[in-house]
């Protein structure tokens, strides 16, 4: 999956890192090698090296969300 800025993520239990016990992520930056985003009950941001953000989407702990799910929740 090819991961673009503004991309959100439902997260799931499953995914460990997840501090905040938050419900969404977002993508703000991606380059070749990181990821950096936001989760929605955090101030704060994260960087994730790409090959490990391609693990828990991989592992089903993070699911795009698409149009349909943004305008709808």
């Amino acid at each position: 999956m090819n991961l673009d800025k503004d991309m959100q993520f439902e997260i799931k239990s499953t995914f460990a890192p997840n501090l905040n016990r938050s419900q969404t992520l977002r993508i703000l930056e991606v380059t070749q090698n990181s990821v950096v985003i936001q989760m929605d009950r955090s101030n704060g941001r994260g960087v994730f090296p790409a090959d490990n953000f391609h693990y828990w989407i991989k592992r089903g702990s993070l699911i795009k969300l698409n149009d349909h799910h943004k305008r709808t929740s």
